[in-house]
């Protein structure tokens, strides 16, 4: 890890409970917060666990809240969304929802006041997600979360073989070679490589551990990494 490089435009953190995946979301986070005084909006993209839906959702409402306070959400740039038929405005889907919640109290400890584009991601192309990003890409006041665990309930070392091929298509930026077996956030993973693909970009693997190293039994584990782009 490089603690001196440039904060990254965006991060892939995990969303299991704290005792498990917080400290290597963490270590993601701890890169954003040198951008504190510029980052201004988050985009932060995560899978739906529990409503099925085609292409991503945004909230209807106008904050979102925890127990440090609430977030605004940046409702014009949702509206500003609407030109594109993949989005849809679908409050369900955001009902029950831990991928995107679990970031939260992380984003507004590392971060100063922003704004929050928070988008569920049903089934969707690479390209629709990242038409999306585009969309939403901004300047350096907007930074991009995409929520995904990786592997999930395989022994120890069969996960750590997994992730460590899933790390190697998400270093090289093969959005193809990643399946929904691979990482829950397949969707939206996918669509920010493809864009860092098209923009030139680089990754780095901040963390990768799994719930056998943090605390969790070795037969069932799933796996997380931290990873950066910038």
């Amino acid at each position: 890890a490089n603690p001196t490089g440039p904060a990254p435009k965006a991060v892939i953190a995990p969303h299991a409970g704290y005792i498990y995946s917080g400290p290597v979301a963490g270590s993601a986070y701890a890169r954003l917060a040198r951008d504190r005084n510029t980052i201004r909006r988050i985009v932060l993209l995560g899978p739906s666990h529990r409503v099925p839906f085609l292409g991503l959702a945004a909230p209807s409402v106008d904050f979102f809240e925890t127990p440090l306070g609430r977030i605004p959400i940046d409702t014009d740039a949702i509206k500003g969304l609407a030109a594109l038929p993949q989005v849809v405005v679908f409050d369900r889907a955001h009902d029950d929802e831990h991928s995107l919640e679990v970031h939260l109290p992380f984003l507004q400890v590392a971060l100063d006041a922003f704004t929050l584009v928070p988008l569920a991601v049903g089934d969707a192309t690479a390209v629709e997600v990242a038409e999306v990003l585009e969309a939403l890409w901004g300047g350096p006041e907007t930074r991009i979360v995409i929520s995904s665990d990786l592997s999930h309930y395989l022994d120890y070392d069969t996960a750590r073989r997994r992730d460590q091929a899933t790390t190697h298509a998400i270093e090289s930026l093969s959005y193809d070679a990643i399946t929904t077996s691979d990482a829950c956030g397949c969707y939206p993973i996918r669509g920010l490589l493809a864009v860092a693909r098209k923009r030139g970009m680089h990754v780095e693997t901040v963390d990768l551990r799994s719930s056998g190293d943090t605390a969790g039994p070795r037969s069932q584990v799933v796996g997380y990494g931290a990873y950066v782009l910038s």
